[in-house]
């Protein structure tokens, strides 16, 4: 007996029509990305590990959730792509684009972590990055394209958090005191987190372990520590957000799951989702990342967006179903196949969605499929229409009677009833 394989854990299997749902989705995030100036890029699905481990050496991705490749002589360690963000800089490092370079994108991303609802090991972000400018109102920009997005298809239980965790001897203050404070409460906190306090304290404020959660409540707070400059530079994206009238609320604890974050950080909540498993999307400011991957010190800033959670927010809101079928008209042929490889053919040269059932079927048979494909005309070729050379034309979605026209007239006809049903 043949083995019987099934999809890696940590991956699915996504059919239509849900399938289809995730084209439209990503579609409409392109068309958004593009309205607003942005370019499609395509990174490759794996890097050299060097430009993620650029990450950060404390995050969880790096130390422990990257798909490393075998190693080949002469080559240097590669990985499968964690997040695309370090990836984008690294073509802008390689390319030198003129700036402001806006760019979007979509694809896999692949972590090795514990598969559960919502998170997969391969998983799907839409994302936009914008390189070569730290003016702050480029922060409210990346921010109004993704609460837009979200408000296009019809999300409305989505709360924006902001912070900013700084830059330059502002964070590095911030972070002396926050390491400080977390020395004074060693003893309190999980053996996770002790870990991490010794590489990055700033991530200690990430866990989500119940018993860090009141100490991490009580630190200091990182809009306390910012220079002039960076809260000059925070104000004036509050200022841009509240001039879009985007609602916001300020999340002193919010640093992303990701070390290269500098001044500006965000996160979509949905509220239609479990707390644990909410974030719809995030992003903010990197702006050393480039120069870290060898570039020149350009600022950057950017967001991705789960494709998984959006359609669960999506389910939970009840809005963004599955796409109506692509398929306008359904060809019925019962004495020749000949006819119905002809006619199908003619109506998708003609722009019109067609499709045809197979194997000499019965017309009962042939019936029962063109209702399954959700077309809206089926179209009948049997003895009486072939001798004729005419085609009976049978409403399905539509109004209206069966009616028998000329075969030269067919794709004409079929046309002007498709759009006066639009």
């Amino acid at each position: 007996m043949a083995d019987t394989f099934q999809a890696p854990r940590g991956t699915r299997d996504i059919l239509a029509p849900e399938s289809e749902r995730w084209h439209v989705l990503v579609a409409r995030f392109a068309q958004a990305a593009r309205q607003a100036g942005y370019r499609p890029v395509i990174p490759p699905m794996f890097e050299e590990l060097a430009v993620f481990q650029r990450v950060g050496e404390s995050t969880e991705v790096v130390r422990k959730e990257m798909f490393l490749l075998a190693e080949r002589e002469g080559e240097s360690r590669q990985a499968l792509r964690p997040e695309q963000t370090a990836s984008v800089c690294r073509m802008f490092a390689q390319h030198r684009p003129a700036t402001p370079w806006k760019v979007f994108y979509s694809g896999s991303n692949f972590r090795y972590e514990r598969p559960q609802k919502g998170r997969y090991r391969q998983f799907d972000q839409v994302g936009a990055e914008v390189l070569g400018t730290d003016d702050p109102d480029v922060d409210v920009e990346i921010i109004a394209l993704a609460w837009r997005f979200y408000q296009q298809i019809g999300l409305r239980q989505v709360t924006l958090l902001l912070n900013s965790l700084g830059d330059g001897e502002g964070r590095a203050k911030y972070v002396a005191a926050l390491k400080a404070y977390f020395d004074a409460h060693l003893d309190a906190l999980s053996a996770q987190s002790r870990e991490t306090l010794a590489i990055n304290p700033l991530r200690v404020l990430d866990s989500k372990r119940p018993e860090d959660g009141e100490i991490i409540a009580a630190a200091p707070r990182m809009v306390e520590h910012l220079s002039p400059q960076d809260g000059a530079h925070f104000d004036r994206v509050r200022a841009g957000l509240d001039a879009l009238r985007i609602p916001y609320e300020l999340a002193p604890r919010l640093v992303r799951g990701l070390d290269y974050y500098t001044r500006t950080t965000f996160e979509f909540a949905s509220g239609a989702l479990d707390a644990a498993q909410n974030a719809v999307g995030g992003g903010g400011r990197y702006d050393g990342l480039v120069a870290d991957l060898g570039g020149p010190a350009v600022a950057g800033v950017g967001f991705a967006l789960g494709v998984d959670r959006i359609l669960l927010a999506c389910d939970a809101e009840e809005t963004f179903g599955p796409p109506d079928s692509a398929v306008d008209v359904f060809v019925v042929a019962t004495v020749d196949g000949t006819d119905a490889l002809e006619l199908t053919d003619e109506l998708r040269a003609a722009g019109i969605g067609a499709d045809r059932a197979f194997d000499a079927r019965s017309m009962k048979s042939q019936m029962k499929a063109a209702d399954r494909s959700g077309a809206r005309l089926a179209l009948i070729i049997g003895s009486q229409e072939q001798e004729s050379a005419s085609v009976a034309l049978r409403p399905l979605r539509l109004g209206g009677e069966q009616q028998l026209v000329p075969r030269a007239d067919v794709v004409a006809r079929v046309r002007a009833m498709l759009d006066a049903a639009r």
